[in-house]
C-alpha cells in the first residue's frame, strides 16, 4: 500500500508508527510546515449510527494537494479519500494509468463544491458515500432511486454505506444489499467508513481489480469485516489488534452467516 496525505505541523509525531511493520509505504505522507492539520469535531447524540458535525477546520485541505512520489505514479488501484474534489482530481490526473479509481466525499463538498464533485464523478469508476450523503447529493429520499442518480452522474458502480445496517451496492446489474456485521460491541464509529473502504479495495487489489460482480461482493464483506474492528474500540485502537488471519476468520463466519 502506498499512502500520500499532508498533515500539519500539529499532527502527533507517532503518526506513522501506525505503519511499522505493515505492507505499507508511507514516503507520500507530507508534515506541512506552517499548517494545521485537517479536524473534524462530531457526536453521536441519538444513536451510534448518525453522526452530527459540530465543527470542520480545513486547515491543511483547504491548500494545495500533496506531491505525489515519483515511484507513486504507475499506482493500479486507487481510493481518493475524503477531502477537497478538486485536490481529488488534480491527484488523480498526476498518475499515469490506473486501473481501477474509487472515491470518497462528505456533506460538506457536497453542499459547497458540487460543480467540482460532479467533474470527479466522472473520472472515476467507483463512488463511496453514506446514505445521508447519497439523499443530500441526489435529492432522493429512496436509496435506490439516489444510488441509480449517481450512476448516472458518472461512476460505474456506487457503495451507499448505512452504518449499523450495512451497506448497498449498486450498479448496471443492479443492488445488492449486505447487512452489517452482527456485534455487541460498538465503542466508537468514527472511521468505520474509511476502514470499510480500505478493506474493500484492500481486497480488490489482491484479485487485480474487479473481475467479477462476486469479487466485488466479496471486496463489501471485507470491508464490513475491517470495519468492525473499528467500531470496537476508540481511535484505531480496535483496527489496530487485528491480523490478517483474524480478519480472515471473521469473513468465513459472516460469509457462513449470511448464508440460507
Amino acid at each position: 500500500m502506498r499512502l500520500v496525505g499532508v498533515v500539519g505541523e500539529d499532527c502527533p509525531n507517532d503518526l506513522v508508527s501506525v505503519f511499522e511493520g505493515r505492507d505499507v509505504d508511507s514516503s507520500g505522507l507530507e508534515v506541512r510546515k506552517g499548517s494545521k492539520t485537517f479536524r473534524w469535531h462530531g457526536s453521536y447524540l441519538k444513536d451510534m449510527n448518525e453522526a452530527v458535525t459540530v465543527e470542520v477546520d480545513l486547515n491543511v485541505l483547504a491548500e494545495r494537494a500533496p506531491k505525489i512520489p515519483e515511484n507513486y505514479l504507475d499506482s493500479k488501484f486507487v481510493f481518493l479519500a475524503n477531502t477537497h474534489p478538486a485536490l481529488q482530481q488534480q491527484m488523480l490526473g498526476s498518475l499515469k494509468s490506473p486501473k481501477l479509481v474509487v472515491a470518497d466525499s462528505m456533506n460538506l463538498w457536497i453542499e459547497t463544491q458540487r460543480p467540482e464533485l460532479l467533474k470527479l464523478l466522472k473520472k472515476v469508476h467507483g463512488f463511496v458515500l453514506n446514505d445521508g450523503e447519497a439523499r443530500l447529493l441526489t435529492e432522493e429520499k429512496n436509496l435506490i432511486k439516489a444510488a441509480a442518480a449517481v450512476l448516472k452522474m458518472g461512476p460505474k458502480f456506487v457503495v451507499i454505506k448505512k452504518g449499523e445496517h450495512g451497506c448497498l451496492l449498486y450498479s448496471d446489474r443492479g443492488a445488492f444489499v449486505l447487512p452489517a456485521f452482527p456485534t455487541e460491541q460498538v465503542v466508537d464509529p468514527t472511521g468505520a467508513g474509511d476502514s470499510f473502504a480500505g478493506g474493500m479495495m484492500g481486497y480488490l487489489s489482491t484479485q487485480g481489480g474487479i473481475t467479477s460482480s462476486s469479487t466485488l461482493k466479496r471486496a463489501l464483506a471485507y470491508g464490513t469485516v475491517v470495519a468492525s474492528y473499528t467500531i470496537s474500540d476508540f481511535s484505531l485502537d480496535g483496527i489496530q489488534r487485528a491480523d490478517r488471519d483474524q480478519i480472515d476468520d471473521r469473513f468465513h463466519d459472516f460469509k457462513t452467516a449470511m448464508s440460507f
